[in-house]
């Protein structure tokens, strides 16, 4: 397959409390994390023959994994577009886009609260989900009152969305 005709990547999407989060990681690796290892590899050294030296091996091993969180953390910093779930009300007209918490009832009675966030802070436990799972990419696009059909594990869900709100997310 030739480049003109490979699939698009999905956008980085996330919203300014992500992206603030990530630039707080990025910093602390820069100037705190990644220096004090630099330090302890040198320190390492010294101490000798390189080629048994525990402390030397695994200060330069934490030295490359911090080198490619810094890429990974920098590029995806570079090309997200972050997204401000207040800002997103004012053209959403009542139905669900990136940044927006939704109230569903589940087909057992079960109310739930989703927020539609970013592939770089799902978290379940929050109630947290990604705009490209499959939940998230049922529920973009429909409005209060809607019926939304998605797959599961399990099989085929069905869930009624009975509160759609813009709201800072933490």
């Amino acid at each position: 397959m030739s480049k003109q005709n490979a699939p698009k990547p999905d956008p980085i999407y996330m919203t300014p409390a992500c992206a603030q989060r990530l630039r707080a990681e990025l910093k602390e690796i820069l100037y705190k994390l990644r220096p004090e290892m630099a330090n302890t590899a040198a320190w390492a050294a010294s101490n000798g023959d390189r080629s048994e030296n525990a402390d030397y091996h695994y200060a330069k091993k934490k030295l490359r994994w911090f080198d490619g969180r810094i890429r990974f953390l920098s590029q995806r910093l570079e090309a997200a577009e972050i997204v401000d779930p207040i800002e997103q009300q004012t053209i959403a007209k009542g139905r669900v886009l990136f940044g927006c918490t939704v109230t569903i009832e589940n087909e057992e009675g079960e109310e739930k609260v989703f927020s539609i966030v970013g592939a770089d802070e799902f978290d379940g436990t929050r109630g947290y989900v990604s705009w490209t799972s499959p939940i998230g990419r049922a529920l973009l696009g429909s409005s209060e009152g809607d019926v939304v059909s998605f797959k599961t594990p399990g099989g085929q869900s069905e869930i009624e969305i009975t509160q759609v709100e813009y709201k800072t997310l933490e």
